[in-house]
């Protein structure tokens, strides 16, 4: 398989705000388990596969979730080439 074959498969995620300094990484590219899916099973995935990310995941229950910077829900579906971003609720002031 191509390089650029293999890189059609990942979705690259964005952690802001704490997440950030939680996680030890502003971003990664991960490969997606199937071609489609919603970000609850990748998130599944990805806390079963990084014991950092399962701690964070775990300990910020609320997290929201952007895709392609539009605000979504952990029910919508991920597809190969978007991109998430994951951030701690805010508060309004």
């Amino acid at each position: 398989m191509s390089k650029e074959a293999g890189m059609a498969q990942d979705v690259t995620i964005f952690y802001f705000a704490a997440l950030r300094e939680q996680m030890g990484r502003e971003s990664e590219t991960v490969s997606m388990p199937a071609p489609s899916v919603t970000v609850e099973t990748l998130v599944g995935e990805l806390r079963r596969k990084d014991g950092v990310m399962d701690e964070v995941f775990a300990a910020s229950p609320r997290l929201r979730v952007a895709i392609n910077q539009t605000l979504a829900t952990f029910q919508d579906t991920v597809r190969p080439g978007d991109e998430l971003a994951f951030f701690p609720p805010m508060t309004g002031g």
